[in-house]
């Protein structure tokens, strides 16, 4: 017998890639479990399924950076409590986090891709269930999007919960309207512009960055610990705010508007699925 949950939940988060570097994601999760009817008739209780799974993809998965930790290319190291890690990109250029081991998810695997953390975090899950589920499927599928979208990456210090880890992001749909009609085009060219992007806040920048221009170096204190990221310039926009989405749409809409005075500019800015914020702008 099979038990389905699609649409479980979505996980926001991070990832290194080689070509790529540092990419913000979200993915829907669906869940499959095989097995016999139990006393009850059933195969496992759709509680028991929601909260086991949404509360691991929560705690294991969500705000956290992706690490393929069978990746060549790759030096990490994880001590009391800290790990720090270089990423070499296809390209010779680098990428360096460090931070408390809860910012990050060490995937057994030489890349990431949907499919093998799915694989992964079904291996992680195992004995979660009763006896009366033989297998669990875990499938992770982007959001259906059929207009402009871009992946960032960033890091909130003043957060309270997770979204303070430097190194977490979102696949995110963006909505423009001039004078109050839909401009497709400008949200293209934020697409564009913000295509693998990482949003530092400037006031988190360190003036020494290995002693290249063409790299920058974030750094920070938050309340789980020390955070920095180091990363080449030309993967960054820096803004003079905090990254959180209200701001980001206010700052779009900012730049917007001093592009086309005297017409007002909204901005639906998403963060992940089904959330963002609405700012408007006129100069």
């Amino acid at each position: 017998m099979h038990l389905f949950v699609d649409n479980l939940t979505n996980v926001d988060f991070s990832y290194l890639d080689h070509q790529r570097g540092l990419v913000g994601e979200t993915w829907l999760a669906n869940a499959v479990l095989d097995g016999a009817l139990d006393s009850q008739g059933m195969v496992c209780d759709f509680g028991i399924v929601k909260k086991t799974l949404r509360h691991w993809l929560d705690d294991q998965l969500d705000h956290r950076l992706l690490v393929p930790t069978l990746a060549p290319g790759l030096t990490l190291t994880h001590q009391d409590g800290k790990i720090s890690l270089s990423w070499t990109l296809s390209s010779g250029e680098q990428i360096s986090v460090s931070g408390p081991d809860q910012a990050f998810a060490l995937v057994e695997s030489d890349a990431i891709t949907a499919e093998n953390v799915a694989v992964w975090s079904v291996q992680q899950l195992a004995n979660s269930f009763p006896t009366s589920v033989e297998q669990l499927s875990l499938t992770f599928v982007d959001e259906n999007i059929e207009d402009a979208f871009y992946h960032y990456s960033h890091g909130l210090k003043k957060h309270q919960g997770n979204c303070q880890r430097i190194a977490h992001g979102h696949r995110s749909r963006i909505q423009i309207f001039v004078a109050g009609e839909r401009n497709k085009h400008l949200e293209q060219d934020w697409a564009q512009r913000w295509k693998d992007i990482y949003l530092g806040t400037r006031e988190d920048l360190c003036k020494d960055a290995g002693g290249s221009e063409h790299r920058l170096r974030f750094a920070y204190r938050a309340q789980q610990g020390a955070f920095t990221l180091e990363l080449p310039a030309n993967a960054c926009e820096i803004v003079d705010c905090d990254t959180t989405v209200e701001q980001l749409a206010q700052y779009i809409a900012h730049s917007l508007a001093e592009r086309h005075p005297g017409k007002e500019i909204r901005v639906h800015a998403y963060e992940g699925v089904g959330k963002g914020a609405i700012a408007t702008a006129q100069l």
